[in-house]
């Protein structure tokens, strides 16, 4: 709650005022961090994959844009834990808030990006750009799985809403930084705030997004942060 009764210094009588946000006890705050820029994609050069996915490194901008982003979050302080995904462009990108905090992150699958079937390896970068027929219908749609062979849409929910929910029960009343992908952090706020499937999908790389788990409720508290990006490509 934003609100709390004082009494008037004078009548006695009480005044509800605005207050700040605070989570609720117990609850767990978790910043969504998407991993800074990536190398580009050459046509017919593949990245390579793990685990069927395209795991590209970070380009020299994403390296700027991740040591922005982690001199924000260590002056945030009280940060308890660092999550990052299978993919190493996003330990790329928490690697200096780990250093600065003296953590090491932790590894969690359920962070992985989701997996675009046919278009992995970076295709999908180019299918977008040039307006390919089922990239306009899966934009239309609201839905991954448009893609031939991409990560159903039901399971990709439920993958997401059981790696939030792993994360908020290791660290009740603390804050934690989860250094993951674009999709993911669309799902995820997808989730809390029962929007369309694509309302929160175009998360800048190097942003931060913002949920407050509790037993009751998943609550959206930030979303597209790059105020640290200034200057930056």
């Amino acid at each position: 709650m934003t609100e709390a009764a004082d009494p008037e210094p004078e009548s006695g009588t009480p005044a509800f005022r605005q207050r700040p946000f605070a989570p609720p006890p117990g609850a767990t705050d978790i910043l969504l961090v998407r991993h800074g820029q990536s190398q580009a994609y050459v046509d017919g050069d593949l990245f390579d994959l793990i685990d069927g996915q395209g795991d590209p490194p970070l380009s020299a901008d994403g390296e700027a844009q991740a040591r922005r982003v982690c001199a924000r979050l260590a002056g945030l302080g009280a940060i308890s834990a660092v999550y990052v995904s299978t993919m190493r462009r996003t330990a790329q990108t928490a690697a200096p808030l780990a250093a600065a905090l003296g953590l090491t992150p932790t590894v969690e699958a359920g962070l992985r990006e989701v997996h675009l079937g046919a278009w992995e390896g970076g295709v999908f970068r180019k299918n977008v750009a040039e307006g390919h027929p089922i990239a306009v219908r899966m934009m239309a749609a609201e839905r991954w799985d448009v893609i031939p062979g991409a990560e159903p849409a039901d399971a990709f929910a439920s993958r997401v809403t059981a790696v939030i929910g792993r994360i908020a029960a290791a660290h009740p009343g603390q804050r934690v930084a989860a250094f993951t992908h674009g999709g993911v952090i669309g799902q995820a706020l997808c989730i809390a705030a029962a929007s369309r499937p694509f309302a929160f999908t175009m998360a800048e790389n190097a942003s931060i997004s913002r949920l407050v788990i509790t037993a009751e409720r998943w609550i959206v508290r930030g979303y597209n942060d790059t105020a640290h990006l200034d200057g930056v490509a």
